[in-house]
């Protein structure tokens, strides 16, 4: 799949909703920036759990090895956001996902993602390829 620009929706997403809570205000009073990595790590974890059927218990899992953030607009809590969850590349044995953090009904994102996952042998931690499983849900859900 070809890479998009941080701006672009992916060709094929999936919102998972990503409720403020009290504590995600830091002292200036907007969402802390490590809150925008917990949303976007929660979401590619969830959606691989839900759509792909990861075990993160099982023999093999996904490490994040590289993540960045570009921050475009602040939210507060109370806001309902939305994390779009999307693809950027698969290789062999990592996946890069295209996260971006929006208010729900609107097109252009409060913060746009990039996570890698490292698909590995949950007892060696050494690479293994990326599961058929996610390799096929992703292929299904969120490819064009």
């Amino acid at each position: 799949m070809s890479q998009h620009p941080p701006h672009d929706a992916p060709a094929t997403s999936a919102r998972l909703p990503f409720p403020l809570r009290w504590n995600d205000n830091d002292q200036y009073g907007h969402m802390n920036n490590t809150v925008y990595y917990e949303a976007m790590d929660t979401a590619v974890n969830r959606w691989m759990i839900r759509e792909a059927g990861l075990d993160p218990q099982g023999a093999v899992i996904g490490l994040c090895v590289a993540s960045s953030c570009q921050f475009l607009r602040s939210a507060s809590f109370p806001e309902d956001l939305e994390v779009e969850v999307g693809v950027e590349k698969v290789g062999r044995t990592s996946l890069t996902w295209a996260p971006r953090i929006l208010r729900p009904g609107e097109p252009d994102p409060l913060a746009t993602g990039s996570f890698t996952h490292v698909f590995v042998d949950a007892a060696t931690r050494r690479p293994v390829p990326v599961p058929d499983a996610v390799r096929a849900a992703v292929s299904r859900h969120l490819t064009g």
